[in-house]
């Protein structure tokens, strides 16, 4: 079993979070941000990882930190998960439909940290979120899984379905990058022989 376990506390928060790369969509999540915790269990649900959560923030100031910080454990959870990245796809890519709306995501777990965000979102707020968290959620999970992502909604005004349809696309690409290629076997999906 791939498993990484992660325990982050700063003066803003304290977060534990343990990943099985090779669970079946099992989650427990707690950030005490009742929508953001519904996008994680979606994303937990369609990346077939397993996912235990837990969040406590500095909450009375924003949600920022929350949102940004499990984002950082989620991505070192991961990379954790990962070790040596011997044999996986190391690439993903899905496209999601809800409703009136489609969204893309493309991984890459190359080592290098890049974010594409071409999602824009007509609202301010999301429940209790502010729309700005979700890049932010996004760009820290980048920045710490060192990997390429790509995000983009292709159309749809919905802004409930187009966050949720992103969460989705994300969870699919996930799981198509880290899941082993049989044909790859151990080795480096790089024909540097390293990431």
């Amino acid at each position: 079993m791939r498993k990484g376990i992660i325990k982050r506390n700063t003066k803003e928060t304290k977060i534990s979070c343990s990943i099985n790369l090779d669970g079946t969509g099992k989650s427990n999540i707690s950030t005490g941000i009742g929508f953001f915790d519904h996008m994680l269990e979606l994303f937990v649900h369609h990346s077939l990882v397993d996912m235990k959560l837990t969040t406590k923030g500095d909450t009375n100031v924003d949600l920022h930190h929350s949102v940004e910080d499990t984002a950082y454990a989620i991505a070192m959870a991961t990379i954790k998960s990962l070790g040596d990245k011997k044999g996986i796809n190391r690439y993903g890519f899905f496209y999601v439909p809800m409703d009136d709306c489609l969204s893309r995501c493309v991984i890459d777990f190359s080592g290098r940290p890049e974010l594409v965000w071409n999602v824009n979102l007509g609202l301010k707020k999301i429940g209790e979120m502010d729309t700005e968290l979700f890049v932010e959620f996004f760009k820290s999970f980048t920045n710490e899984a060192k990997c390429n992502l790509h995000m983009e909604n292709l159309y749809g005004k919905n802004n409930h379905h187009i966050i949720e349809s992103c969460f989705k696309a994300f969870g699919r690409s996930y799981r198509m990058a880290v899941e082993r290629d049989k044909r790859r076997k151990n080795k480096i999906p790089s024909s540097k022989g390293t990431l």
